[in-house]
């Protein structure tokens, strides 16, 4: 009876880390070791590993460590590596060129701020936080040697991104073809029992299963995560890219960002980034497409679902007020961020509505000012203004806009 009761259980658990999965390999050897745990008590070691470069988490890595999540809800560890040692190197996935290395300032400022958000989302009892240089670091040049005879050149000039690189004669440096095998023998040095990560990382990930097996250890699931395309609809999710929505974003901003997202991402963004049942977002995707069902509509519950994972339900319903008073009615937010502008910054009492936009943070630069104005997305008090040329005069209270999200109230 209790065999039938665990072989139920491990059913039910599978479909739930089955949502949303891009490939595990593989199912069965996952399913089996599920057993074995439930049978033992000894739950499995999850293993995810970051590179702290960019300190800040959006949707898209979230879909991972929320799957993590759900390991951890099912009674499982949580291995994350802090890669201060692989760092230093940079993963050079996907990359054209050798990357910046990191100075250990760097990486011991994003390692913080990495841990401080992934606790919004992982449950930092069941999560083990390791260094990688505290095993890497301390190998001498003789295992350094011993681990590179685990591979051969030829698997690792499997990676298209190297091949391609050599190809097109760009440089290629020896310590990013190290990079697989360092970030392999983390899984090695705490014998890990899963990896988990997006699609982009599964040549690194199998480099990991390999290498357990060539040091007499059993090989670890490979599991991996779609990667979450960002809200062009295009290119995948970063904060390089501009197409980002920050798990510590504001509840107003998150809002505005995901209803901009295209109509055909609605599903993908509730499967990967809610907890919504898929039965309903299949509904929903078919009233979506027969018109019974306004696809604005499917966004803004969305939009909540997300915002109350990350904040709480009544600062997303706020937030869904907020929008529709701004962009349905088209009335002011109820906040405005204020600038007063310097006196050293006026000429005659006007300033340059270039400088301007971006004196008042609505543009990152004068280049950007000047396209968004010549692009006709600059109003002030309502009035579009289409002339970068134009001098401002700074009298009274006036509100700069920028598009229909921000908005800055001149003093």
């Amino acid at each position: 009876m209790a065999v039938d009761m665990d072989i139920d259980m491990i059913k039910k658990e599978m479909k739930i880390l089955l949502r949303g999965t891009a490939e595990i390999i593989s199912q069965k050897d996952l399913e089996e070791k599920l057993i074995e745990s439930k049978k033992t008590g000894k739950p499995l070691k999850i293993k995810l590993g970051i590179d702290p470069t960019a300190p800040s988490v959006h949707l898209g890595f979230a879909v991972v460590l929320r799957k993590m999540r759900q390991f951890q809800d099912m009674g499982h560890r949580i291995q994350l590596i802090i890669g201060d040692f692989t760092a230093r190197v940079g993963d050079p996935t996907g990359k054209s060129e050798t990357r910046k290395v990191l100075t250990p300032e760097e990486i011991t400022e994003n390692a913080r701020t990495y841990k401080d958000q992934l606790s919004l989302i992982l449950d930092p009892e069941k999560t083990d936080v390791y260094f990688n240089s505290q095993w890497l670091a301390p190998l001498n040049f003789a295992e350094i040697i011993g681990l590179m005879s685990k591979y051969t050149v030829a698997r690792i000039l499997e990676r298209d991104d190297f091949t391609n690189r050599l190809k097109e004669g760009r440089p290629l440096g020896m310590h990013e073809i190290l990079y697989p095998l360092m970030q392999g023998y983390d899984s090695v040095a705490l014998e890990s029992d899963l990896e988990m990560g997006g699609t982009d990382q599964k040549f690194n990930i199998l480099v990991g299963r390999n290498l357990q097996r060539e040091y007499g250890q059993e090989p670890q699931i490979v599991f991996l995560m779609p990667i979450l395309e960002g809200l062009d609809g295009v290119l995948k999710m970063s904060k390089s890219y501009g197409n980002y929505v920050g798990i510590t974003d504001p509840p107003n901003d998150m809002f505005g960002k995901l209803m901009s997202i295209p109509d055909k991402l609605i599903s993908r963004y509730f499967e990967l980034c809610t907890d919504v049942p898929m039965d309903e977002v299949r509904k929903m995707e078919s009233d979506c497409k027969s018109g019974e069902m306004n696809p604005r509509d499917a966004k803004m519950r969305l939009a909540r679902e997300i915002i109350a994972i990350y904040h709480d339900s009544s600062k997303a319903r706020a937030a869904q007020d907020e929008f529709l008073k701004v962009f349905s009615r088209h009335e002011m937010p109820s906040d405005i961020p204020e600038y007063a502008v310097p006196d050293s910054e006026k000429k005659d009492g006007k300033v340059w509505i270039v400088k301007l936009v971006e004196l008042a943070g609505l543009a990152n630069s004068k280049r950007e000012a000047r396209r968004l104005i010549e692009r006709g997305s600059v109003k002030l008090n309502g009035e579009k203004l289409e002339s970068p040329k134009a001098d401002i005069e700074i009298k009274g209270e006036m509100i700069l806009q920028v598009g229909s999200r921000k908005f800055v109230k001149i003093i």
